[in-house]
């Protein structure tokens, strides 16, 4: 019971949070401040009341559109919003799971140290925070085909923090027991040999196409990931963002709208960044199953 209910508190402050999250994803892009004015429409410009805040249930009671003037309002904002939710939830079930399974093997009562619930508590809150950096991280590239400093930067200071921290990375590879030294020598390398993976992709294009093929945002979102997940969880999230990516370019290239006497479509520019994140969520939650299963059956 107390695992269900700590999901579905987990569920709603994630939406809230994903509300909050549209608010930066709809005026970052204008230059405008997230805190004044308040929340309103971008049609009519007309203060949303309070009971139209709700997040998810205002946009279903709505309609979808807006009271006053019927403009349409984005799916975005729900679809954000339940995917925050959703991903928060599945962060606290699984660091919750555990706690429940030492409950459930020992018949008599059980405590738990201090130091391992503390642990518990930063793995979950660093998973949630980074999912949602990466939600919104993901919008923004597919949606404007940008990655701001003001998001990756901070990240990956606050991803080494974390790491640091915990004397790990979120995805672990690394040792709680090495000096201060040797962790902060495996976050650097991490981070370095992440970015410099896409750089490498990013030079050997231009030399061979001569046009930029990923931008520099690109290289700092995965040196974000390697800072809270590691170099393999990196890596993953890398792999899994280049299969995405390569199945929506299958996409495009079978539309049949697509007008097969222009070769327009081949500068199509994709949003790599926005796969990479999606790469990045599906690593942060169930890289360590993944990552074990492919080394398994590679022979390692």
């Amino acid at each position: 019971m107390i695992r269900i209910l700590a999901t579905v508190f987990a569920a709603l402050l994630g939406m809230a949070f994903g509300s909050f999250l549209n608010v930066c994803l709809s005026r970052w892009p204008e230059g405008e401040s997230v805190v004044r004015p308040g929340s309103h429409c971008r049609s009519c410009g007309r203060t949303l009341a309070w009971w139209e805040n709700f997040p998810l249930v205002s946009w279903l009671a709505l309609r979808g559109r807006c009271r006053t003037c019927k403009s349409r309002i984005s799916w975005r904002y729900p679809l954000v919003e339940l995917a925050v939710g959703l991903l928060w939830a599945i962060v606290v079930w699984q660091a919750m799971r555990p706690h429940m399974d030492a409950l459930a093997s020992t018949p008599g009562p059980i405590s738990f140290s201090p130091w391992f619930l503390v642990l518990l508590a930063a793995t979950a809150l660093g998973k949630m925070l980074l999912t949602w950096m990466l939600i919104g991280l993901a919008v923004l590239d597919a949606e404007q085909l940008w990655l701001p400093d003001i998001a990756t930067l901070p990240g990956i200071v606050l991803g080494a923090a974390v790491a640091l921290s915990r004397g790990d990375f979120l995805l672990g590879g690394g040792s709680a027991s090495a000096s201060r030294l040797l962790q902060c020598l495996n976050i650097a390398f991490a981070i370095l040999a992440a970015a410099g993976l896409v750089l490498l992709i990013r030079w050997v294009y231009w030399l061979v196409r001569r046009r930029e093929g990923m931008g520099l945002g690109d290289a700092k979102l995965m040196a974000m990931l390697a800072a809270w997940l590691g170099l393999p969880g990196a890596l993953l999230s890398f792999a899994l963002g280049v299969f995405l990516g390569a199945i929506f370019a299958v996409g495009l290239l079978a539309a049949p709208n697509r007008n097969d006497k222009s070769e327009s479509w081949i500068l199509t520019k994709l949003p790599f960044g926005t796969f990479l994140c999606i790469g990045g969520i599906v690593s942060a939650l169930w890289g360590q199953p993944i990552i074990a299963a492919y080394l398994h059956w590679a022979g390692f």
